[in-house]
């Protein structure tokens, strides 16, 4: 009979607790309830993950959504799909592969040739790679090829339609993996962006995470006074298919049994990116960091104002940028 009531007690506690616990690692929800009928969005990697839920959620908002996709056959399922959930016809999907500078390039052609505006530009898709260090078709290491220079240069190609569609804005999907580094460097990895002398993948994973808010923090002073506002995000822990190339069959089942409990989900994990994208409440912040749908203090390795810039000029030499101009 004890065995009986301690298993209830137990029972018990775990039914209670159990709620306050998902409520916890939910974090915070983007409360906007702001239309966004008349708007165009371009979200890279929205074929799955947090950049697929974001997307069905501006969708239902009445956006016009165009899925920066590397696969099209993916990326055809998963517009089928947001279509059905929300009854928005208005979804185009596009080629880009951010490994590659000259899809970056080709999918920015198009978009000049086809949209007279881009209201929000968020740079979702990301990568960790292997345990190996590879190598983008550029010949650049990949996951700061996807991570970091693809949007790097897609970005900047788009900017002066961004401009011309002020007021815009640019959400960049960071991580808090950036911390990380903060533990370890005292800044970016200038002298080895490509890990050359030495790669270890959740380094290489974090470095770009941190280039993505120095280079959102840079980004912003750049575009102080044209009504386009750019912002970087944390999205929670979530068990995403960002992790499928560098963790084991084992692990990722593992973590795929785990997450309902000790992760978010989906959804709640593209609550951040959908509240910089959409609340009136950020409609005039910039060169922020957001956890939670609430600004927040980054690493100090992110807040180094130096790097950013250095880190922008030695990016725009990669990537030829001047050349594209």
């Amino acid at each position: 009979m004890g065995i009986f009531f301690r298993l209830a007690a137990f029972v018990a506690l775990l039914g209670f607790t159990f709620p306050l616990l998902r409520k916890y690692i939910a974090g915070g929800v983007c409360t906007s309830k702001a239309t966004m009928k008349g708007k165009t969005v371009i979200i890279t990697g929205a074929n799955t993950g947090i950049g697929k839920s974001t997307a069905i959620n501006l969708a239902s908002r009445g956006a016009r959504i165009i899925m920066a996709c590397r696969s099209l056959e993916r990326g055809q399922a998963a517009l089928n799909d947001i279509v059905k959930q929300t009854g928005n016809n208005d979804i185009i999907l596009k080629h880009l592969d951010l490994s590659s500078f000259k899809s970056v390039r080709k999918f920015a052609e198009e978009i000049y040739s086809s949209e007279n505006k881009i209201d929000v530009l968020i740079n979702n898709a990301g990568l960790v790679s292997t345990t190996e260090r590879q190598v983008s078709k550029d010949g650049l290491e990949l996951t700061m090829a996807v991570n970091h220079f693809g949007h790097f240069l897609l970005t900047n190609l788009l900017l002066d339609l961004l401009r011309r569609s002020a007021p815009s804005r640019i959400v960049v999907v960071s991580s808090g993996a950036h911390y990380s580094i903060a533990n370890t460097k005292s800044h970016i990895k200038l002298d080895d962006l490509q890990f050359e002398k030495s790669y270890n993948e959740w380094e290489a994973y974090g470095q770009s995470k941190l280039a993505n808010i120095l280079f959102t923090r840079e980004l912003a002073k750049r575009l102080k006074g044209t009504g386009v506002t750019a912002n970087s995000l944390h999205p929670g822990v979530i068990f995403t298919e960002l992790s499928r190339y560098a963790l084991s069959e084992n692990v990722n089942k593992f973590l795929n049994f785990i997450s309902p409990v000790v992760m978010k989900t989906l959804e709640e994990g593209a609550q951040t990116t959908i509240h910089l994208a959409v609340s009136e409440d950020v409609a005039n912040v910039t060169g922020k960091y957001f956890v939670d749908c609430e600004e927040t203090k980054p690493a100090h390795t992110a807040e180094d104002d130096d790097g950013a810039k250095r880190l922008w000029e030695i990016s725009e030499e990669i990537v030829q940028l001047s050349a594209q101009k």
